[in-house]
């Protein structure tokens, strides 16, 4: 296998993991109100927005290093991160080009529809992205031994795909509030961890291949 898949892979990874970190510091200081509009919705969205590609990316090399008798599964989990993606992409464009402007412009009520509320078009969006970027993780985990160090990659995608339930939660229980959001936050934690893990086995099997 090409090196440029494993290093593709490393650092798509590592992006990934930043930029899930990013979001996190984000969104607690929104809720103890370090920061309010619109540099607070175009921090979130933003960082949202800069996990997407490097996600996919990351899945894109999984993809193409796992053995040929696991394929099915890995191509599972790349299918589950594009339909993560499309769904998030659309809610985060619509968020920064189209909500935040016209709210700065003293004319949100037009666009009151496209703006991501609780239990609102694009709130569901973001709830589904999420959730299929777990489906995602749920694929891939087929695709790695139960030893060494792929062994810590597979715990790490289970114990994100275990606390997304929570954040299904906290975005579709009838009534949300900033309490209702704390349950959510073990995700701060597992997805990001995922992120890097599988980052990390990429970098530890750069050094094994041989340029093609």
């Amino acid at each position: 296998m090409n090196k440029a898949v494993y290093k593709t892979g490393f650092w798509s990874g590592l992006v990934a993991f930043f930029a899930t970190i990013a979001f996190v510091i984000v969104q607690s200081l929104q809720v103890m109100n370090f920061l309010s509009f619109p540099l607070d919705e175009i921090l979130i969205y933003g960082s949202s927005f800069c996990i997407v590609i490097p996600f996919l990316f990351e899945f894109l090399a999984l993809h193409y290093i796992t053995p040929i008798e696991k394929k099915f599964w890995s191509h599972a989990a790349l299918i589950f991160s594009i339909i993560y993606a499309v769904f998030v992409t659309a809610n985060y464009t619509v968020q920064l080009a189209t909500v935040i402007p016209m709210k700065l412009k003293g004319a949100g009520d037009e666009v009151r529809i496209l703006e991501q509320t609780p239990h609102s078009l694009f709130w569901d969006f973001d709830a589904l992205g999420y959730i299929f970027m777990a489906l995602a993780m749920l694929a891939a985990t087929p695709t790695f031994e139960k030893r060494g160090f792929q062994k810590w990659v597979r715990i790490s995608f289970l114990a994100n795909v275990l606390v997304t339930p929570l954040i299904t939660i906290v975005y579709f229980y009838p009534s949300f509030s900033v309490t209702l959001l704390f349950l959510g936050f073990p995700w701060g934690i597992t997805a990001p961890l995922a992120m890097l893990m599988l980052a990390i086995m990429f970098k530890k099997n750069i050094k094994n291949q041989r340029p093609e």
